[in-house]
């Protein structure tokens, strides 16, 4: 851009000093037709520099997944290519279920014949307080017997014989009812561990089925939003454990994020809602309209790690970080797609001297139609 200013310039100064001779071609003249150029685009470059600061790296950054199944096993198919578009919720690949499905088969069996025992100890307990209940009635009455006997037996009316058999049926219905309580009390007992209204073991059993019929859904893993996967090595046969450290395969999103990087000095007077502007080395001519959605007011070296040793700063010091700016595309760009580690240039357009950011956008617009040229000989 400085070059076709300082071409437009140098035509209109040889056609008043040289073709037409409107002005004596003298020192004078001369010195001012040099000092003119300078001063002018000194001026202008540090007052875009300041109202529309551009950026030459730019970078197209996306979310990456890496996939890693929750259980342990044989894959025995891969629905997933490589390098190809899924939806989310396609099939990346399947795990042998079979030691997951006889599980399953296994804690239902175990379930079916918990829940059994469960509805017989009620039923125990029933008869228990049954039992305990009729016995409580044989109890009243031969007492009620024992006490006519004595009664008899203290006129001399009654049978001694009488007495003593009441008497010894009492204790022994005593007996059987003492029998019938303890009964009662060791099954309400047992029913007495409830878990979310089922019997301890009963909710055991639930819990551990949960969690197998969890681990038998989990052999089919799926995509986890729209993407593509990367370089899939994985193939049937293959042995997949869930272990952060080998991930089964890598799953790039496309969802993106635009970030463009600036001097630290460049950013005062830009603000969220800017309007910018992006050319990417992958869209030569392109221009992607934006606006700043937010600055990144943290680097590296802005943190200092734990330590119990004084921080080192080098023999020399060390450059000061760039801020991240992170641009949001307007609506017409948002679904376009974007390379993961495209790079680029951006320029923001602050809300002070609108009149100057026509300089800015023609040097983007030239820069993005230079990307066509390719310049290399092999």
């Amino acid at each position: 851009m400085e070059v076709l200013l300082l071409a437009i310039y140098s035509f209109f100064v040889w056609l008043i000093f040289i073709k037409f001779k409107w002005l004596p071609w003298n020192t004078v003249s001369q010195v001012t037709v040099v000092i003119i150029p300078i001063v002018a685009l000194a001026a202008t470059i540090l007052l875009l520099n300041i109202n529309a600061p551009s950026s030459s790296d730019v970078r197209v950054i996306k979310y990456v997944v890496q996939v890693l199944p929750q259980v342990r096993g044989r894959v025995i198919e891969v629905p997933a290519e490589g390098n190809r578009p899924m939806k989310k919720g396609d099939v990346l690949f399947r795990i042998d279920p079979t030691p997951y499905e006889l599980e399953v088969k296994a804690l239902e069996a175990q379930l079916a014949e918990s829940e059994g025992s469960a509805g017989e100890l009620r039923e125990q307990l029933n008869v228990a307080r049954g039992n305990t209940a009729a016995l409580r009635s044989q109890i009243e009455l031969t007492r009620l017997r024992v006490k006519q006997y004595e009664e008899l037996s203290a006129t001399g009316a009654g049978n001694r014989f009488d007495l003593e058999k009441a008497q010894a049926d009492l204790a022994n219905l005593q007996g059987q009812q003492a029998s019938a309580i303890a009964n009662e009390a060791r099954a309400q007992a047992q029913l007495a561990a409830v878990v979310d209204g089922d019997l301890a073991s009963v909710a055991t059993i639930k819990a551990n089925l949960a969690k197998a019929r969890w681990e038998l859904s989990q052999t089919v893993m799926y995509a986890p939003s729209n993407g593509t996967a990367i370089n899939v090595q994985l193939r049937p046969g293959s042995f997949v454990v869930p272990m952060p450290i080998v991930p089964a395969m890598t799953f790039v999103e496309d969802e993106f994020q635009v970030i463009a990087l600036y001097a630290q000095n460049e950013l005062w007077r830009v603000k969220p809602g800017n309007e910018a502007e992006i050319v990417l080395l992958t869209e030569p001519g392109d221009i992607i309209k934006a606006t700043v959605d937010s600055i990144v007011w943290a680097q590296g070296q802005g943190q200092i790690a734990m330590s119990g040793n004084l921080p080192q700063t080098g023999s020399t010091p060390i450059p000061p970080g760039r801020f991240a700016v992170k641009l949001t595309l307007s609506e017409k760009d948002r679904d376009r797609f974007l390379a993961a580690g495209s790079t680029g240039q951006a320029a923001i357009y602050t809300e002070h001297l609108a009149a100057i950011h026509i300089i800015r956008k023609v040097i983007l617009r030239v820069g993005s139609y230079t990307n066509f040229l390719i310049l290399k000989l092999h």
